[in-house]
């Protein structure tokens, strides 16, 4: 298989674009809440094998919650683009209980920080601090990775290895999800 080829700014901001599309589609068509699985990728290349592992251990285990919780997915798409794998659910569900629960699968699962697990409902997005969740950590320091993002604290070279690190030892050990 190719390396991924690098996407750009533009090609970024144009999936993030057509994303919300889809997702305000969804959300008329079903009027439940969704879920919008993305990826943490940082840098230029979005996709890729690596990538795929992760977004297959992503759809697993959303869907093990989701039976394990009794709450049916009604529909659900999920998209293999150069800018990234993105997967969206509607799901019969109460938005804020969805959202507590998935943001403990972030947290959990030994991939979980490399997801993106986002609950849209009526009024938006909800977000971890609306209901009282600590925010996301940092992959390299442990503090709120916001920040770190914001101010470009770590180096691109490193926010990789530590990704790649945790997608090898995953691979290496996968009953640990």
């Amino acid at each position: 298989m190719s390396a991924p080829r690098e996407v750009g700014l533009d090609e970024v901001l144009a999936a993030r674009d057509a994303r919300a599309a889809r997702q305000r589609a969804l959300l008329r068509r079903r009027e439940l809440p969704l879920v919008s699985l993305t990826l943490v990728s940082p840098g230029p290349r979005k996709a890729g094998l690596r990538a795929r592992r992760v977004m297959l251990a992503a759809l697993a285990a959303l869907e093990h919650v989701l039976s394990e919780e009794v709450w049916p997915a009604v529909e659900r798409e999920t998209l293999w683009l150069p800018t990234g794998p993105e997967a969206l659910f509607a799901v019969n569900a109460q938005p804020e209980a969805l959202k507590r629960r998935l943001a403990r699968l972030e947290d959990e699962h030994p991939l979980g920080r490399l997801w993106d697990l986002d609950v849209l409902a009526g009024a938006g997005a909800l977000s971890r601090g609306e209901l009282g969740l600590p925010p996301r950590r940092c992959l390299l320091c442990g503090e709120a990775a916001h920040a770190c993002s914001r101010s470009r604290r770590h180096p691109l070279p490193e926010l990789l290895r530590a990704i790649e690190e945790k997608v090898d030892a995953f691979q290496r050990n996968p009953q640990l999800a």
